[in-house]
């Protein structure tokens, strides 16, 4: 092992593994450490990778990725306790190459992804925990490892390791993060028969369906269930601030336990077998919530930069642009041969300019009001469902009728303008 390398990654997620690769790929001496036995092992995310941002570091990657399905349709569900309200979108444009999304399991994609990194030069070390930075002054240096002689250097250290990145607070980036800042992602892996799957998805062989759950599948806390198709495998899974578990005195385990047995979900799942628990914190703090991710020598990518667009539930293709971004900048540094906070500000400045910034910025305020304002939740997703069941009854009233009585359930003039109020408030924060 060298005495030194350019660069030193922590944590072999799409943030690191995009970051070693782009630096081997241009010939920079970098090791890239992970604390699991292997890449994608303490991983945990809802399953959808994005196309762009993939092939913006392997173009053509699908064509020998260990992918699951093509999505080719969308759907949106907004449940109560015995109804939803569903919409989406199918498009078989979709289900050409170059594709558009894909469903993945990352316990394969990552280590796949890893061994790209791999193939270019890059040194992986797994089953290694970095216990902390190593400093000289108020420059990182290097990590110190759980390893025996574990001190490793490098002219820059890029910090990839999660939501609670412990790395990044002992530098003094980042407090403590609060509940309603972190998410808790429960998710399972299902079982079942690639055929069945298809007829009970309506799909076609290579084609792939997500389904988003809102409202009840969370029981009125703020956050988001979902389900996806994979080849031979379902990926079922439910993510809600910890701040609404604490409160409702809920366990993760009892809510995924609840999406399971819905009626709206149940049939979907009939006679798969559980085959995996996974858990896992999500950053939901967005753009206030962001650490500082420059210091002299080292940057911070990912989760560990708070990089996350709840409401597009989009994390995975952030991660991957912010660790390109960040191998850009540790290149720039070394041909400059400084890798002082000044220098290396260049990757808080393309990041910020670019759709992670933009993305964070529009929708800094939406988890917070959404948080703040449990209603939309708690009673418009179900007041939605209700109006489309009285709509869709036929049952001798007419239309005019309905609609009247629809706007009569809403309640007084005094409730109907605090619903006004609140869907201007909405838009607000997410226009």
């Amino acid at each position: 092992m060298p005495d030194k390398f350019d660069c030193i990654v922590v944590g072999a997620g799409p943030a690191g593994i995009a970051c070693a690769y782009e630096l081997a790929k241009a010939g920079a001496n970098v090791m890239l450490m992970e604390r699991g036995e292997y890449p994608g092992s303490k991983n945990v995310m809802g399953g959808v990778l994005y196309r762009k941002m993939m092939e913006d570091i392997i173009p053509d990657f699908y064509k020998e990725a260990p992918l699951e399905r093509p999505i080719v349709e969308q759907r949106f569900m907004m449940m109560d306790k015995e109804s939803a309200l569903t919409f989406g979108y199918k498009g078989l444009e979709w289900a050409q190459e170059p594709y558009n999304n894909f469903t993945v399991l990352r316990a394969k994609f990552d280590q796949w992804f890893a061994q790209k990194a791999v193939e270019q030069g890059a040194l992986l070390v797994c089953e290694t925990v970095a216990l902390e930075c190593i400093t000289e002054g108020d420059h990182v240096v290097g990590v110190r490892t759980d390893r025996p002689d574990g001190d490793v250097y490098a002219d820059v250290v890029v910090l990839c390791d999660g939501v609670n990145s412990l790395l990044a607070k002992s530098l003094g980036f980042h407090r403590e993060f609060k509940p309603d800042e972190v998410a808790l992602a429960t998710m399972e892996i299902l079982k079942l028969d690639k055929a069945v799957i298809e007829d009970r998805f309506n799909l076609e062989e290579n084609q792939g369906c997500t389904i988003e759950l809102f409202g009840d599948a969370t029981k009125g806390i703020l956050g988001t269930g979902f389900l996806y198709t994979n080849k031979d495998t379902l990926s079922l899974g439910v993510g809600t601030l910890l701040s609404g578990l604490i409160k409702h005195k809920l366990k993760p385990y009892e809510l995924l336990e609840y999406v399971k047995t819905h009626p709206m979900i149940r049939k979907l799942i009939q006679g798969a077998e559980p085959q995996e628990y996974l858990a896992h914190l999500i950053p939901e703090g967005g753009y206030h919530s962001m650490p500082r991710i420059v210091g002299n020598g080292v940057l911070v990518a990912g989760d560990a930069a708070q990089l996350v667009n709840a409401i597009h539930r989009e994390g995975s293709n952030m991660a991957m642009t912010s660790g390109r971004i960040a191998a850009e900048t540790v290149l720039l540094a070394k041909a400059a041969g400084d890798f002082s906070e000044r220098t290396l500000g260049h990757y808080r400045e393309k990041l910020m300019a670019g759709f992670v910034g933009q993305d964070l910025k529009k929708y800094k305020d939406s988890t917070h009001h959404f948080d703040k304002f449990p209603q939309y939740f708690e009673q418009y997703i179900p007041m939605m469902s209700r109006a489309a069941s009285q709509m869709f009854t036929v049952d001798g009233k007419s239309k005019w009728e309905k609609q009247k009585q629809i706007w009569r359930d809403l309640g007084t003039a005094k409730q109907k303008l605090k619903i006004a109020r609140d869907l201007y408030r909405a838009w607000k924060v997410i226009k």
